[in-house]
């Protein structure tokens, strides 16, 4: 419902991640904490329960390994979300580390077929909706 100024971006992307860490921290997963960086006292967030991130782990690396589907269009619009915040926020990498070298290879493979494909298209196969969205924001992050 909200309008996207593309010359405030930097403000608004900020705004929804304060309003995401607070919407975090309400349902308990994350914490408030006030840390000191040098001079500067900054809020962090850190994570109050690691088996809600164990289990988004898991998630995503059973999603390239025993149920993938081999088509993004069959992936699941949530794991597709994740999968694509998690590679446009280098953290992919640290989520397959965990593997198995031969899991760590078969995973790593899978994620860059699917984090390759042409935005665009993908799109356009997906028949619009959500899916549509989340190829459109992997499509601007490629590009930044």
């Amino acid at each position: 419902g909200e309008t996207w100024n593309p010359f405030k971006l930097q403000f608004q992307l900020r705004n929804v991640r304060e309003r995401l860490a607070k919407a975090l921290v309400e349902k308990g997963i994350l914490s408030t904490e006030k840390q000191n960086f040098l001079l500067f006292d900054m809020t962090t967030h850190p994570v109050s329960d690691p088996s809600e991130k164990r289990r988004l782990l898991r998630r995503l690396q059973g999603s390239l390994l025993e149920r993938w589907a081999g088509d993004p269009r069959r992936l699941e619009r949530r794991t597709l979300a994740l999968l694509v915040l998690a590679h446009s926020s280098d953290v992919l990498e640290g989520v397959l580390g965990a593997l198995g070298d031969d899991r760590y290879e078969l995973a790593t493979a899978r994620a860059r077929d699917l984090l390759d494909a042409d935005p665009e298209l993908a799109a356009a196969k997906t028949g619009g909706g959500a899916s549509e969205m989340i190829w459109a924001v992997l499509a601007a992050f490629n590009k930044s």
